[in-house]
């Protein structure tokens, strides 16, 4: 929204007054805004000090709007539909109600006259516009897919014409209701940020299943007449073969969800009950490729950064699947990226796409293995080489081999903490005297949800006290005085006392778009610095455990007790941080 300096300030002071800005970041954000050539409201949203809703609800008072909040709302789909999902997309223009012969609509920018005027045209009725936040906006988007229980009525009945006696589906056309159907359930998960999509045939019924923020949630049950024709239409789409059903397939394809391009990978399986596909959605626009976005800092981000500024060697993340590996490395090279250095990636599949990259795609079929690809690559003059994966004793004696030789070498291991890299590495053959000369820094991770933004707080009980302390009583400050000093040595802010007789924690209010109180998700990391100590313990072939002594020793936080700060912190709740890693010391 365009406004003008002074209901900038305006907006601003509302913000301070009402505790949503810290008041003395403001003088700061100012000169600092100036000197980008940033307006100041722009300037403090891009440096996350202030959300998105704050501002517009700020910006709504300061020009006398009405303001509305659309993120719990369930609107009638009569009004929904007087604007086309495509218009609404576009212009960013929810309508809400009719009164009087006008129609109420929700917009993020009121004061653009010309896209007011354009909708009211379309409607053919005047507009009583009110203002909104990018999130109420993508809510209300949510509710124009269409209501899958018509649509599986539809397809049994389009069944019922297009069939053999035999169930089998001759035709499916672009209009029919199951490419309807999967259009649908393919928006609906890319809206609500879902990683997977699990399509599972039962005895009697078709169950839809989507893993958001990394748990898996039963999102609808279908008719089972409609199984077959739904997934022969998504084997079209991946160009599979239809009439196979005895073993299963893999392919991909992309989808356009509003101004996104998503990539699918698909995966067709032959289960007892029928035939079970699971898509997983790749979509670069919701991931944050920022380290420290990802939840990264103190001690962790130092030993990383360090890792990663020398000319060679090894950095290695570690975790199992579905815990951010790969985005970890992406995020990295990111930070590394220019046009003095040659990277090139070895992936499966390519994930994301990045500019100044070289990405490979692996393809066994063709011969193109990680160990093949590892040996062609570094004849082709690069500086950094990531690798999606180490499986074998032959792709990590090459990627060894090319740390030795002056390249830096990014890749991932499937093991359960960053300690465990190392004897995972000496079981694959590798002599320890190499390891220890080529390993920059190791890395363990996991992921957890967020807290939602609408969350309230509680105090701890003895027994959740008693557990915090365990954990990280020995490194939480031991008095006031030096609460500044340890929160900012590893990372946190405002970290409270390791005496206390309990803690302030938060947790999140359930609503529509943040189920079970969550939204987003978080890494846990624990890094592990391979200095000249470390490196004694390696080639003596010391257990995992000696090796995460000696680094906690040295101030390596471990991945629960990073998780239990991130508690304190009020980014993630215990309960999290025990189902991701209760199985970790």
């Amino acid at each position: 929204m365009l406004l003008s300096k002074g209901l900038q300030d305006k907006v601003v002071s509302l913000l301070v007054e009402d505790g949503l800005v810290d008041a003395a970041l403001v003088q700061s954000a100012y000169a600092e805004a100036e000197q980008s050539g940033q307006p100041i409201l722009t300037f403090l949203k891009s440096k996350n000090l202030v959300t998105d809703d704050a501002i517009q609800h700020a910006s709504a008072i300061a020009t006398n709007t009405p303001y509305v909040d659309l993120r719990n709302v369930r609107l009638d789909r009569a009004i929904l539909l007087k604007i086309p999902q495509d218009v609404a997309q576009r212009s960013k223009v929810i309508p809400l109600a009719e009164k009087d012969g006008s129609l109420i609509v929700a917009m993020l920018d009121t004061t653009n006259i010309q896209r007011t005027d354009y909708v009211a045209t379309l409607v053919k009725m005047p507009l009583i516009p009110m203002m909104t936040s990018e999130a109420g906006i993508q809510s209300a988007l949510m509710q124009y897919v269409a209501d899958l229980r018509s649509v599986d009525k539809a397809a049994q009945q389009e069944e019922a014409r297009s069939s053999h006696g035999d169930g089998e589906v001759l035709t499916i056309t672009q209009d029919s209701p199951i490419s309807k159907a999967l259009t649908s359930i393919l928006e609906y998960a890319a809206k609500s940020k879902a990683s997977d999509i699990h399509i599972e045939p039962l005895e009697h019924a078709l169950v839809i299943r989507m893993r958001i923020d990394g748990v898996l949630r039963k999102t609808m049950e279908l008719s089972k007449s409609i199984e077959a024709a739904l997934v022969s239409r998504i084997k079209i789409m991946a160009k599979l073969k239809i009439d196979e059903h005895r073993v299963p397939q893999d392919g991909q394809f992309a989808v356009q969800v509003g101004d996104n391009v998503i990539d699918l990978r698909i995966a067709t399986s032959p289960v007892v009950w029928g035939e079970q596909v699971v898509i997983r959605l790749l979509d670069k626009s919701g991931t944050s490729m920022e380290v420290e976005k990802m939840g990264m800092t103190g001690r962790a981000l130092r030993d990383v950064l360090e890792g990663i500024s020398r000319p060679n060697g090894m950095i290695l993340t570690s975790g199992p699947t579905g815990s951010g590996k790969s985005t970890t490395l992406y995020a990295l090279i990111k930070k590394i990226k220019n046009d003095s250095i040659n990277i090139v990636t070895l992936e499966d599949p390519v994930e994301y796409k990045m500019d100044g990259v070289n990405q490979i795609q692996i393809n066994t079929d063709a011969g193109l293995t990680f160990a093949s690809g590892l040996r062609s690559i570094l004849r082709q003059d690069p500086d950094v080489v990531m690798v999606g994966e180490i499986r074998d004793e032959e792709t990590a004696n090459l990627a060894v081999q090319a740390a030795l030789t002056g390249h830096l070498v990014f890749s991932t291991l499937h093991t359960n903490s960053a300690a465990g890299i190392l004897p995972r590495l000496l079981d694959m053959g590798i002599e320890p005297f190499l390891i220890a000369s080529t390993l920059n820094t190791v890395i363990g991770q996991r992921l957890v949800r967020r807290v939602a933004e609408r969350r309230e707080s509680f105090q701890t009980s003895e027994l959740e006290t008693n557990a915090i302390k365990q954990i990280v009583g020995g490194i939480l400050p031991q008095t006031a005085e030096d609460v500044v000093q340890v929160s900012e040595s590893l990372g946190y802010p405002s970290l409270p006392l390791a005496t206390a007789e309990s803690y302030t924690l938060v947790k999140g209010i359930e609503t529509e778009d943040a189920p079970g109180g969550y939204a987003g998700r978080a890494g846990l990391y624990e890094t592990i610095a391979v200095d000249e100590d470390i490196q004694k313990l390696i080639v003596a072939h010391a257990t995992s455990g000696d090796i995460m002594r000696v680094a906690k020793m040295k101030g390596t936080v471990t991945m629960r007790q990073d998780g239990i700060l991130k508690v304190l912190s009020g980014m993630t709740t215990m309960e999290e941080v025990n189902r991701v890693a209760s199985d970790l010391a």
